[in-house]
């Protein structure tokens, strides 16, 4: 098989956006095993980024078998379809939300797949490029936009919105304890001169934070920061539809997986399973989500806070 292990998956190096990005696909081994994509299967790949989940699953479902990879990433997209060449035949790259899927499906002629994933939230590729602005670790613009054609930005929202609106975003997306003391201290400051920078951001969350707050293991921005770039994504609103659409699709013992990395995204997907489980569309193949071993967790960090949800439609 050509599929990386995630020793060879940490060595191989993708050059993107002027910096280096180790790309491992999040849980593969579990990914593969439950999702089980077999010879002539149609899949979704919801998020297809650098295309390491996709290029396996289309190994697996062969030359008659047929993936759709959805990412609103262009840049990445291109990357996913250059690394996939090989598949070009087997497959659909398409540039989109995965949340639009039912009019994606019906422009390829799609009317049910065998098997769905979806591995949400933002990418090592988006992470490690400062320009993108997600990262509290570097100077970057307040950007934060998953897909770089969108209208709004990180900067639009901390600029542009009320103290009772940033407060507001930074409790429900980013369940930030202190998030009207830091709203008022952004709201006080960018009457001196916008907010341009996560450096700048990120210092006036500090200022916002208790003495206590600062010397906390995890950054004291960074909940904060993934409330911002929840709200700039509207990705809770996207999972939430996404999974509507996608449960409709999926063929009788087809299997849909979820790779989430935060509780407010598993929280969705625990739910929505639980409701079509009780309805009679889905069949819950683990009560508990799946976590990374001990092995991956150490030779990719970042995957320590992914959790997978699989079901099958009955």
């Amino acid at each position: 098989m050509s599929q990386l292990t995630l020793e060879q998956a940490k060595d191989e190096m993708t050059e993107s956006y002027g910096v280096k990005s180790i790309h491992v696909p999040v849980m593969l081994q579990e990914v593969m095993e439950y999702l089980r994509p077999r010879e002539g299967n149609i899949f979704l790949d919801g998020t297809i980024g650098l295309g390491g989940h996709a290029e396996s699953i289309l190994e697996a479902i062969g030359e008659k078998g047929r993936l759709i990879g959805i990412d609103r990433d262009q840049n990445a997209l291109s990357l996913a379809e250059k690394r996939l060449e090989k598949y070009a035949k087997q497959c659909n790259f398409i540039y989109g939300n995965f949340r639009d899927f039912d009019n994606i499906s019906k422009d390829l002629g799609i009317r049910n797949l065998d098997g769905i994933l979806l591995d949400v939230g933002v990418s090592s590729l988006q992470l490690d490029n400062p320009d993108r602005g997600f990262n509290i670790r570097s100077e970057g613009p307040l950007d934060m936009r998953m897909d770089q054609n969108g209208q709004i930005s990180a900067y639009d929202l901390v600029n542009s919105l009320s103290e009772n609106e940033i407060a507001t975003i930074l409790k429900d997306f980013g369940e930030e304890r202190f998030a009207f003391r830091i709203a008022r201290v952004i709201v006080e400051n960018r009457h001196k001169k916008p907010i341009e920078s996560t450096r700048e951001l990120r210092h006036l969350i500090m200022r916002a934070m208790p003495y206590r707050k600062k010397r906390e293991k995890i950054h004291p921005a960074t909940r904060s920061f993934q409330a911002f770039r929840i709200a700039v994504n509207r990705e809770l609103e996207a999972l939430d539809k996404a999974l509507d659409k996608c449960v409709d699709m999926l063929k009788p013992s087809g299997r849909i997986g979820v790779i989430c990395f935060h509780s407010l995204e598993d929280r969705i997907v625990k739910v929505k399973f639980r409701d079509f489980a009780k309805e009679g569309k889905l069949r819950l193949i683990v009560k508990k989500p799946l976590r990374p071993s001990e092995k991956e967790m150490d030779l990719n960090p970042r995957c320590r806070s992914a959790r997978l949800r699989i079901a099958e439609r009955i």
